[in-house]
């Protein structure tokens, strides 16, 4: 069976290139799994559904403070996650419909590239002009000692999760931090250890503080610059060593561990013996327009070498590769990235950061508004954060823009196109925001920055 096109993985990069690689040609995508992958499935999607009932719970109980009295409140766990499986199966059917509107043939099964085009999977084999690697990622698990004994995010949101009164949390990047947001406001006892000075470790410090102090204030106990050394067992217990940032011993014992600490491409099995491409640290090398050391064979996601991990960067060079297939220009820049997490309050990000444009040797000038001047955060009992734009000195023009607010998510997307577009901060003031809402302090920042 001979197609344009083939592609590894049904993920938000994969199902995104097939469907518009289908419009120049047929199209088959091999999915080991359920499409969606690992965004849809068990990551962003599952993530967000539990992070709304947690929360929603946790305004609930604290609803008396602003003249709501509810009694009697109480959460169900196994009710959350149908819930959440409800949506995951609600987009997974919508992925299945757009496959099958686009005449993609979708075969189910663990693809194997032989080279010169072929993919094996099944018993059976397939050839294209091109393939598209869009195969994902997978929990890193880092070489600790009784490391077999935690779980991962796979098993936090997939099927009926873990209920746990207690929870460690090996890792305080994006995954770690949602993971203690879903559990803090149901009552579980949440330690973070994070071995980088700051929690989120890719993100601007003043954010990663700010983060931490709103989780601390959540209950939970956060701990930098920890080295953990063992995970160990005893009477259905799980406990935690680590050596902090002057060395000296500390244990946490927990009833369950969580291991976020990152992904790694997800490669296993995918090539045949000669017919790999260049590798990167375990991911698939390729150059800025996803073309890899193989002749057509191309490389988008979580699999490419260097790639951020974010189902929308996945998404986007799925797009421009089937455009770059078909020969037409690539239709979306990947070179600004707004990155997002869902934790309480919201942080998002856009551009370079105070610190970076510093390091790079830009003179900026930065504009911040606090939530505690914004009507809609007060009346909506926000936590204490803000919205803070970074210019060029001289020009005025937007750098980048950090948020640590509610709505921050939805936000950062006017802030994204305006660092885009090479917008001024005079002129994003310019624009008339209605009155009450979040983004009056993306106005207020920029008046401030255009003073």
């Amino acid at each position: 069976m001979h197609y344009n096109v083939a592609i590894i993985g049904g993920g938000p990069g994969g199902y995104t290139a097939a469907a518009h690689a289908a419009a120049g040609g047929s199209v088959v995508l091999f999915e080991r799994s359920a499409l969606g992958g690992t965004c849809l499935n068990r990551g962003c999607i599952p993530t967000k559904a539990l992070l709304h009932a947690s929360e929603l719970y946790g305004s609930i109980s604290r609803a008396e403070a602003i003249g709501v009295r509810a009694e009697g409140v109480s959460y169900d766990f196994a009710a959350m996650h149908r819930r959440k499986n409800q949506v995951v199966e609600t987009l997974r059917q919508g992925v299945e419909k757009q496959m099958k509107a686009g005449k993609i043939t979708v075969v189910q099964g663990s693809a194997k590239l032989l080279g010169g085009g072929r993919i094996a999977c099944g018993g059976e084999e397939w050839t294209a002009d091109d393939i598209i690697i869009a195969a994902g990622s997978v929990p890193a698990i880092p070489p600790i000692v009784g490391a077999e004994k935690c779980c991962t995010s796979d098993d936090l949101l997939e099927g009926e999760g873990k209920d746990f009164s207690s929870l460690v949390i090996i890792g305080g990047g994006v995954i770690g931090v949602e993971c203690a947001s879903i559990y803090l406001p149901l009552g579980c006892r949440v330690t973070i250890l994070e071995m980088a000075p700051q929690l989120l470790p890719s993100m601007d410090r003043e954010i990663a503080q700010r983060l931490a102090m709103s989780l601390k204030k959540q209950g939970a106990a956060v701990e930098t610059q920890a080295a953990v050394q063992s995970v160990t067992e005893k009477d259905g217990a799980l406990t935690v060593s680590y050596l902090d940032k002057k060395g000296a011993e500390h244990s946490v014992t927990a009833e369950g561990v969580l291991m976020a600490t990152g992904r790694r491409a997800c490669l296993d099995g995918l090539f045949a013996e000669g017919a790999e491409p260049k590798l990167e640290r375990g991911a698939v090398a390729a150059d800025a327009e996803g073309r890899t050391s193989v002749p057509h064979l191309y490389v988008i996601g979580d699999a490419r070498a260097g790639n951020i991990q974010l189902a929308h960067v996945a998404a986007a060079q799925g797009e421009n590769v089937a455009a770059l297939l078909s020969g037409r220009e690539k239709p979306v820049d990947e070179t600004l990235v707004p990155s997002c997490v869902y934790t309480s309050p919201e942080i998002a990000s856009a551009g370079l950061s105070e610190e970076a444009a510093k390091a790079a040797g830009i003179a900026v000038k930065t504009g911040k508004c606090l939530t505690g001047t914004n009507g809609k955060c007060l009346i909506e009992d926000a936590a204490a954060g803000y919205v803070k734009l970074v210019a060029e000195s001289e020009s005025g023009r937007l750098l980048g823009a950090q948020l640590v607010c509610p709505r921050a998510t939805d936000m950062i997307a006017e802030l994204a196109l305006a660092v885009q577009r090479g917008v001024t901060a005079a002129q994003l003031a310019a624009v008339i925001h209605p009155h009450p809402t979040f983004s009056e302090m993306i106005c207020a920042a920029a008046s401030a920055l255009a003073e």
